[in-house]
């Protein structure tokens, strides 16, 4: 089993304006509403940065686990999805670690599996093995074509105890945790200190940084540096 490509984040937002003002920001492509998330009591859009995804999810009920979520600590980054090459390795290694699988699909194009966030901890973990592997079926038809150049560099997890959380996601990967990070594929995930489980950073290389920071003043979102607060998240402009 190789290490694992990051290839979608998702935020959980009280409104779908949150998307609106990612996509004018970053200038993104037309997202993709997908009606299946209607299962879990959710709206979305979903955007496409190179062949990776930036999902916002917004709860439409109010014991859809989003809900709970925004509930418990605001909006914020909710969930992270990762390629894999070998899907039924990475179950058996999940089920021997005793984390619990709360979803499960395989169909002709992708299998997926989420795994509990109590177990795994910090956000939902999908873990997904497209058919063919750069495919997606989650960006919806026609994804290549409403695709924004960039891609995804990083993501910043807080919580008490740093070491035992990339620890724990490591032994979730087959990978050892280098000083408090991950090294995946294609990106690397930090684990801090803070003061509850919660993903808080999303690292993106992007054209025209600039522009994009100038845009998010007019929008008169929170910016330091090259960071924008949106959301609850983070987003790190490394472009």
């Amino acid at each position: 089993m190789s290490p694992p490509r990051l290839r979608q984040l998702v935020i959980a937002a009280n409104s779908l304006d949150t998307a609106d003002t990612l996509k004018s920001v970053l200038s993104l492509g037309e997202p993709f509403p997908d009606p299946g998330v209607a299962e879990f009591g959710l709206v979305n859009a979903v955007f496409a940065i190179g062949d990776q995804f930036l999902e916002v999810v917004v709860p439409t009920k109010d014991k859809a686990p989003a809900r709970r979520f925004i509930d418990r600590g605001g909006e914020g980054g909710y969930m992270a999805i990762f390629q894999t090459d070998d899907m039924e390795a990475l179950r058996a290694r999940v089920d021997g670690l005793g984390i619990r699988r709360v979803w499960s699909i395989d169909l002709p194009d992708i299998s997926a599996s989420h795994l509990h966030p109590a177990d795994i901890g910090g956000a939902i973990v999908s873990v997904d093995e497209p058919r063919p592997a750069g495919s997606w079926r989650w960006g919806g038809p026609g994804w290549r074509e409403r695709s924004a150049p960039g891609r995804f560099t990083h993501a910043v997890l807080e919580t008490p105890d740093p070491d035992a959380l990339a620890q724990k996601w490591g032994l979730t990967f087959g990978l050892t945790a280098d000083r408090q990070r991950l090294f995946l594929a294609d990106s690397v995930i930090y684990f801090t200190e803070g003061p509850a489980d919660r993903m808080t950073e999303f690292g993106i290389d992007i054209p025209d940084a600039d522009k994009i920071m100038a845009r998010a003043v007019e929008k008169d979102l929170p910016v330091e540096g090259r960071s924008i607060s949106i959301a609850g998240i983070t987003l790190k402009l490394d472009g």
